[in-house]
């Protein structure tokens, strides 16, 4: 609701990116997310259709293969052909969200070639002539925006291949494209699995700390003589479990040895 508030004018880009990590936190994630983003596209009020276009579109870039696969499917195709289609919602649907929806399915047919059902519902589009041509989307607009990006990111600091993507995007020719889909791909697969082992990384780091904490807490009654026999089991697997989380902390510091401040937690 907050991503998609169509009182507020500009992208909430702190929701959108917190709804990316929720998608790609839950393992129903992509498919409960296509769910609530179709309803929010087929609103009646233009700014919270184009803001869940804009979420959608960041999902697509940052949600990985899962999301792909969802999105590549005729139940979710169909309620996008809905806000275009006379016999739905088209008939009430602004001019601006038609068009933007129809951007989003073309653009997914350079992008995803590979999905037949993609291309199939948009020469559906097309014999049916709700859509009487291709959207004349510009070149290095087809493929998914993408979303913000910390400093560190493989797009800023990996400089021979942005000055490649660079140059591929200002081709006009149609394998210069497709090397560029296929190196942004490659880019974003890089900077995703980079994101995970972050995250990764933060929530041990989290979860050590606060298992310390506690076993600190339960030791000083023990040393009291006032630990009852319930607390004495969770002392024990509190134990456990930090003996388990041991060789992980001391592979995640192996995996972070060019960055101090991480280290240093």
């Amino acid at each position: 609701d907050k991503a998609t508030d169509p009182s507020v004018p500009e992208e909430n880009w702190d929701c959108i990116q917190r709804f990316c990590d929720q998608v790609n936190a839950d393992i129903e994630g992509p498919l409960l997310a296509l769910r609530l983003l179709a309803h929010k596209i087929q609103s009646p009020q233009e700014s919270e259709a184009l803001h869940a276009l804009t979420v959608l579109e960041t999902c697509v870039n940052n949600c990985g293969e899962r999301f792909h696969n969802e999105i590549a499917k005729f139940r979710f195709l169909n309620e996008l052909i809905k806000v275009l289609s006379p016999k739905y919602y088209g008939t009430w649907s602004s001019e601006k969200v038609k068009s933007r929806v129809t951007e989003v399915i073309f653009s997914w047919t350079v992008w995803f070639p590979q999905e037949v059902k993609i291309r199939d519902a948009y020469q559906m589009l097309k014999k049916q002539g709700i859509v009487k041509e291709d959207p004349k989307v510009p070149e290095d607009k087809i493929l998914p925006p993408p979303s913000p990006r910390s400093q560190n990111s493989i797009f800023d600091t990996d400089e021979e291949k942005s000055k490649l993507l660079a140059r591929l995007l200002k081709s006009n020719h149609a394998e210069d494209l497709q090397a560029a889909n296929r190196l942004i791909k490659s880019m974003i697969k890089e900077e995703q699995e980079k994101s995970a082992k972050v995250s990764r990384r933060v929530n041990t780091i989290s979860e050590v700390s606060e298992n310390v904490t506690r076993m600190d807490e339960l030791l000083e009654n023990y040393k009291r003589h006032e630990l009852s026999k319930s607390d004495q089991e969770t002392l024990q697997a509190l134990f456990q479990r930090c003996e388990k989380l041991r060789p992980l902390l001391f592979r995640l510091a192996s995996e972070t040895v060019d960055d101090d401040e991480a280290l240093g937690k």
